[in-house]
Order: structure tokens, then sequence, then C-alpha cells
């Protein structure tokens, strides 16, 4: 089987790669816009049918597309999330039509959710924002796209080489610069959020299995820990294993996102049901891999 793994340099996409290169009889290509790249591919602007010529030699049976951005302004957010995931798949309906497609979206594209009510597929979407707003754009192109293509709405990922532009990677940032001094203070905001975290070796894994399963299936899984999980605790819990001596100072005001979506959740049993996934690790093994795992990136 060739697999083609689109931004396998990132956060997710490494993790993907790696779990992908241990599948017997799998040939794993890369593509990005890395040097070290097999294939020169920049969604943000490439054209479909640029693409398909870059794609039709390379032959892949299976695309898995981790690329996509997590900050930066309202432009890159669409560029990479919402275009990137367009053109992808118009190069594929010309180039490899029978491929079939694995696509990164966001639990972002939900927007608020209920206490006490994990979201299923089902549920409405009301995204807060640019971010969650370009990734169910992305996510509309890709089940719309009429290709053999599954959308895995992944929670927070937790793991070594979180980046810092998400809650994890920052506070473990945060702790490293603070080190051992007892006078350090980490001020942050509102941590009365609640979210759901998942290990990103639970991530790569779902990919794989969505990557070999044989079949159709469903248009959109939840890949989430399955349980809402207070922000103040994973901060907690990571100053513990950091070994934070100073204090943690909380004020009232947080983010906007973080005040108009307080509690996320994922009912993971779609996933269970069709691709027999639920997550092998705890909250507290995937901290401690990202603690362990040295800097972000």
């Amino acid at each position: 089987m060739r697999i083609l793994v689109l931004g396998s340099t990132g956060y997710l996409g490494a993790h993907v790669a790696e779990r992908l290169r241990a599948l017997p009889g799998a040939v794993v290509l890369t593509g990005g816009r890395s040097p070290a790249a097999d294939l020169d591919v920049d969604l943000a602007r490439v054209r479909p049918e640029q693409l398909a010529k870059t794609l039709a030699p390379a032959a892949p049976d299976t695309v898995i597309n981790c690329a996509g951005a997590t900050g930066g302004d309202a432009v890159t957010l669409a560029e990479v999330n919402a275009r990137g995931p367009a053109v992808l798949c118009a190069a594929l309906r010309e180039a490899a039509p029978a491929a079939r497609l694995v696509h990164l979206g966001s639990a972002a594209e939900y927007g608020p959710g209920i206490p006490d009510a994990p979201v299923t597929e089902a549920a409405a979407t009301r995204p807060i924002g640019p971010y969650g707003a370009t990734k169910l754009a992305g996510t509309v192109a890709v089940t719309a796209s009429g290709l053999d293509a599954v959308v895995l709405r992944v929670g927070n990922p937790v793991g070594a080489g979180a980046p810092p532009t998400g809650l994890p990677g920052r506070i473990a940032a945060l702790l490293r610069e603070a080190g051992s001094d007892p006078e350090a203070v980490l001020r942050l905001g509102d941590l009365s959020a609640h979210r759901d975290f998942v290990d990103v070796r639970d991530v790569a894994r779902a990919a794989v299995l969505a990557a070999t399963a044989p079949g159709p299936l469903p248009p959109v899984l939840n890949i989430g820990g399955g349980r809402a999980v207070p922000v103040r605790d994973l901060v907690r819990s990571l100053a513990g294993l950091a070994g934070f001596r100073g204090r943690i100072e909380e004020t009232t005001a947080g983010s906007a996102r973080s005040a108009l979506v307080s509690w996320q959740c994922s009912d993971i049993g779609a996933a269970e049901e069709a691709l027999g996934w639920r997550p092998a690790h705890t909250l507290g093994e995937a901290l401690h891999a990202l603690w362990e795992g040295g800097g972000t990136s």
C-alpha cells in the first residue's frame, strides 16, 4: 500500500508518519514544504492542476492530510485549512480518484458544547472564530468531494512535540522557562474551561486505522479522549511533572474563545464502531510524554 502523508513534518503529521512506517507492507511518502519531503506540496498556494501532476506519478492508494494551521491571521487560516483541502480533493479526483482520503479536522468545528452532553458527529456545527470556521470549510470540501474520504475531528491533542500555539505546548514552554525558581510566576488567563484532551499517539493510531480500514467509512468520526477535563487540572498536573515551585496566577479574563466555548467533549462511540478505536493512553501518560519529549516545536 502506498500512503502519502501531507504535513508530515508538523505536530500531528510527524506522529502519523512514524506510526505508518511501522506498518508492514506500507510505502510511506511524504509531502509538504520541507526540502526533506518526497513531494513538494504547498496546499495554500498550489493550483489543483499542478497538484494533480505531482500526485499522478506517486500513485497513492491513500492520502492522509495532516496539513493545517492553528495560528495566524484569518487569511493564513483560510489558505491552509479551507483552500488546502478543497485543492487536494480537486487534484485527487483527477490524479487518483480511487484513493482514500483521511483528513484531520478539529473538534473546534462544533463550537460551544453543553455541559455533560458529549457531542456526536450529527450535532450542529457552530464554530467560534476563524480557526474553527476554516477547519469546518475544509471538512465540507472533503465530505462533498465524492471521494472515498473520512474526516477525523480531533479534540485537543497532547504529547511529545506539542507546539506552543496550543495550550499544552504553551504551558510546557512556560514551565521550561520558569525552571525550578521558587519565585517564578505563571500568569495565565481563566482556566475554568473544560476540554477534551487526547494523546497524540492515539490520534496517529486512529489515522492509520482509517487509512487501512476496508470498505467505506462514515464521512466524519470524532477522535478525542471522550471526557471533559478542566483546563486547570491539566495545568496543575503539568506543573507537578515539571517540579514547578513557583505560583500560578489565574486572571478572570481569558481568551474570547475560552469564554464562549467553556465546555467541549466528543462522543467517540462512532470511531469505536467504525475503526475499533478507543484511546489507549491516559491524559497523565500524554502529559508525561509531552514533558519528557523535550522542547516544543
